[in-house]
């Protein structure tokens, strides 16, 4: 009788095709699921953040070169994102406002939100949340394209940062299925913490050429953008009784809002 060996140590490219393949439509080959991968990848999603990031950064400089002014850029920028993710942050937003707004018990809201239609709420919420994307970097790219492209990278590399934060020890998932319940609670507390800290000292890092007070404004919204998260995140688990695929989407575009708007305001 031979001892089970057990599951084999997660490859550093494990966690990353975990990452990619569960928060982008980049075709990562997804090779593990289970909560070894779950716990790699959720810790490799800030590199996510910086590679979605990069992206939109990049789309934002080049139509600035060729000629656009800093709305359009803006608009590039925002939609790489979305385009990235085949806007299923966007989505998740939409279904957790109507969860939320529907003011029903926890089974009942839970599910609201997984019919396919958008309910009053997700069309007002997703409405106000890509305006005030825009407008905020808009208002970054008229200062100039490279520091509308570090605020649009900061903003992604964020999002995914609160993503991290969500799957801590001790944050249960709302459904017994899906994403939620594969990556809720893999991540320990203190390397969620640790990747926190080093997401807000990299912004300010990304702020300090800039001058002024701008590496100030930088750790200000990184640090308020994710506290927006937790708060959000919290009210989550009070009203569905845990995290879902859903709640992550709201969670991202959430901080990502937060983020561009205190880094527009310059």
């Amino acid at each position: 009788m031979t001892d089970n060996p057990g599951p084999a140590p997660l490859a550093p490219s494990d966690a990353l095709r975990f990452a990619f393949g569960t928060l982008t439509v980049l075709p990562a080959g997804v090779r593990r699921w289970d909560r070894a991968a779950a716990r790699g990848g959720m810790l490799a999603a800030p590199v996510v953040g910086v590679v979605v990031g990069l992206a939109a950064a990049t789309c934002g400089g080049v139509l600035t070169a060729l000629g656009a002014d800093p709305l359009l850029a803006a608009v590039g920028a925002v939609a790489v994102p979305a385009v990235l993710t085949r806007g299923l942050h966007l989505d998740g937003l939409a279904d957790t406002a109507d969860g939320l707004g529907s003011g029903k018990p926890a089974p009942d809201a839970l599910r609201i939100m997984k019919q396919s239609d958008i309910g009053p709420f997700g069309v007002i919420t997703l409405v106000l949340v890509l305006l005030t994307q825009v407008a905020s970097t808009a208002h970054c790219y008229a200062h100039s394209w490279q520091y509308g492209g570090v605020a649009t990278l900061t903003a992604a590399v964020t999002a995914r940062t609160a993503l991290t934060l969500a799957c801590r020890t001790g944050v249960p998932a709302a459904r017994p299925e899906g994403l939620g319940a594969t990556v809720a609670g893999a991540v320990g507390r203190r390397p969620a913490a640790a990747l926190s800290a080093t997401c807000v000292l990299t912004a300010a890092a990304l702020g300090t050429p800039f001058g002024g007070l701008t590496p100030l404004r930088a750790t200000l919204a990184t640090a308020t953008a994710l506290t927006t998260s937790e708060a959000l995140l919290r009210r989550c688990l009070h009203r569905f009784g845990g995290t879902t695929g859903d709640v992550f989407g709201a969670l991202a575009e959430t901080t990502t809002t937060t983020t561009l708007l205190i880094l527009a305001l310059r």
